[in-house]
């Protein structure tokens, strides 16, 4: 029997991130970047305005109030199209507009709010600070920084910065394709009506929300049939658009299971029995040489977790993410319960605390049970491992967080 690290080490084998290419801004959302991108331009390009007022020298600007103000002539309108505006003398101001070059020689921008806004001629009720209301040339970052490292997954705010750097176009690792199928004559969609032999699709619904979280593009087909040739036809007709391929369902030794049988002769994967709780029977490997392919239980509880243990950090190596795991933290057991020998369980569980008092975990219903109800309401996976039989209250577990 394979073990749940050794099953891990296979999914991630098989799963090399996939090739970049450049792609437009906006089409860059939601990919991963392959690599570092630094700024072509200085942001910002010049000194800036960062408020509309009056450019000034603060010697001119000393001792102003509102009972005493200063005077000062309006020598020159500067907007934020100015290209080139004159240097400011001395005992003279300019009107500038938020995001205008300064002028050169300007030492400060009085806010418009303290003057009473002439155009001619300016009253300035309040003085100012040596370099305030400027925006220095690259105070934000110079031509040449780094700004995304390779790894970081691109959103608006990272469009923000990459369109401001110059960048029209960026290297990324794309979204992988996922297409995923769920097998079984005994499936029906959700809304259906309900028929003696017959259950719902789960399976495609939650794994296809799952990989959209996980960074994947998703293709649910949904509810697939256990007739072996409609089966091979359709997986062949997937192939042409998928980088992975999950398929659940149809892993038993029943004879109306049929996965096994119709994957042989497709690629190379792999069929083992994995020491893990829920879920043991699990696929792995590659049709055609190039889609990636994963087999998970009929089973929704075990299908998810298998998921989150084994498919999930796969997926985002593929999107090229250097964090593929998710968080997890120890805490310590509130109620006990019994664990399978030699089995590496992941327990369905709540865990509640902080960094500073520490953590507590307990498990949500029975253990041994595969309950959707309490899959749902969990907010980790407690881990216990293949040589711990009686979990007690005071142990300390590693706990995969669900919701972060």
């Amino acid at each position: 029997m394979k073990s749940v690290a050794e099953h891990l080490e296979e999914c991630l084998a098989v799963a090399k991130p996939l090739p970049s290419f450049a792609v437009a801004l906006s089409d860059a959302v939601g990919c991963v970047l392959a690599e570092d991108v630094r700024s072509l331009v200085d942001v910002p390009q010049g000194d800036l305005a960062a408020r509309d007022g009056y450019a000034v020298r603060i010697e001119d600007v000393e001792g102003t109030s509102r009972d005493h103000p200063v005077v000062l002539p309006v020598v020159e309108e500067v907007r934020a199209d100015t290209i080139d505006p004159s240097m400011l003398v001395h005992g003279a101001t300019v009107r500038i507009s938020s995001g205008a070059v300064v002028p050169a020689g300007t030492q400060a921008i009085i806010p418009i709010e303290n003057t009473d806004q002439g155009r001619a001629d300016v009253q300035i009720f309040k003085g100012i600070g040596d370099d305030d209301n400027i925006r220095h040339r690259a105070e934000d970052f110079g031509a040449g920084d780094v700004l995304l490292r390779a790894g970081v997954r691109i959103g608006s705010r990272q469009i923000a910065v990459l369109a401001s750097a110059g960048h029209s176009t960026v290297m990324v690792h794309p979204s992988p394709r996922v297409v995923i199928m769920a097998i079984g004559d005994e499936l029906q969609e959700p809304g259906m009506p309900a028929t003696v032999g017959k259950i719902y699709d789960a399976n495609s619904h939650a794994l296809s929300t799952a990989v959209r979280d996980a960074g994947g593009e998703v293709f649910r087909v949904g509810a697939v049939t256990d007739d072996k040739r409609e089966l091979r036809e359709l997986l062949e007709d997937q192939l042409v658009r998928a980088d992975i391929i999950i398929t659940t369902g149809g892993l038993s030794y029943g004879g109306g299971d049929t996965v096994k049988e119709v994957l042989s002769p497709l690629g190379t994967v792999r069929f083992d029995n994995v020491a893990m709780a829920p879920g043991r029977q699990l696929g792995v490997g590659k049709l055609e040489d190039e889609t990636t392919v994963f087999c998970l239980p009929g089973s929704p509880v075990a299908a998810m977790t298998a998921f989150e243990v084994f498919i999930r950090p796969a997926l985002r190596q593929m999107a090229g993410y250097t964090n593929i795991h998710r968080r997890s933290i120890n805490a310590t057991v509130e109620k006990p319960w019994e664990s399978p020998a030699n089995t590496r369980e992941f327990v369905r569980a709540r865990v509640v605390g902080n960094p500073h008092e520490g953590y507590a975990v307990e498990p949500l219903g029975d253990p041994a049970r595969p309950l959707l109800t309490a899959l749902a309401q969990a907010n980790c996976l407690a881990i216990v491992p293949e040589d711990q039989r009686a979990v007690q209250a005071g142990d300390v577990l590693e706990c995969i967080i669900l919701n972060a």
